[in-house]
């Protein structure tokens, strides 16, 4: 098994569960959107704001592309799998875990998130929207697809650690 990515909507719990999940695999965790912090030197607002989202959009195609090749657990954007081009490169080189949360909580974590450019600049409707349209690319994306709602992190973490092992055969 190569890299293990993990999609979903914004708030669904990617950054948390990678985190745990490198730890119960014992394999290095990446957060795409830190990675692309650190590489461009500016936050993500920063980038949103001075060069615009379809830049953005490329800097995080140009990750998946270019980004070590190594057994680890990536949690990507919130807008990665929009791209079938970024949905072709996941699921070419790794494992790809859809984390299907519920909008409500979504909402109830992303709503006074300041690193969010998206949600600082919609209302609940518009986001709610957006859920909605972004679900089937994430659905496309995913080989495999994880319910979050009503289960704690442990147990997610528990179900794609134990996925990933069945797969491997162990």
């Amino acid at each position: 098994m190569r890299k293990i990515y993990l999609v979903g909507f914004m708030g669904c719990g990617k950054s948390a569960i990678g985190r745990r999940l490198s730890y119960f695999l014992r394999v290095p965790y990446y957060d795409m959107d830190h990675e692309i912090v650190r590489q461009q030197g500016m936050s993500i607002p920063e980038i949103f704001e001075e060069y615009g989202e379809a830049h953005f959009r490329t800097l995080e195609t140009e990750f998946l592309l270019n980004f070590r090749d190594e057994a680890c657990i990536i949690a990507t954007g919130g807008g990665v799998a929009i791209s079938e081009e970024n949905r072709k490169i996941m699921r070419r080189s790794g494992l790809v875990f859809f984390l299907d949360a519920t909008f409500e909580d979504i909402y109830m974590r992303i709503k006074n998130d300041k690193n969010r450019p998206i949600v600082q600049r919609s209302t609940k409707q518009e986001l709610e929207l957006l859920y909605q349209t972004r679900r089937k690319f994430y659905r496309a994306a995913g080989h495999i697809r994880v319910l979050t709602e009503g289960r704690i992190l442990r147990q997610i973490v528990e179900y794609i650690g134990f996925q990933v092992n069945r797969l491997k055969g162990e």
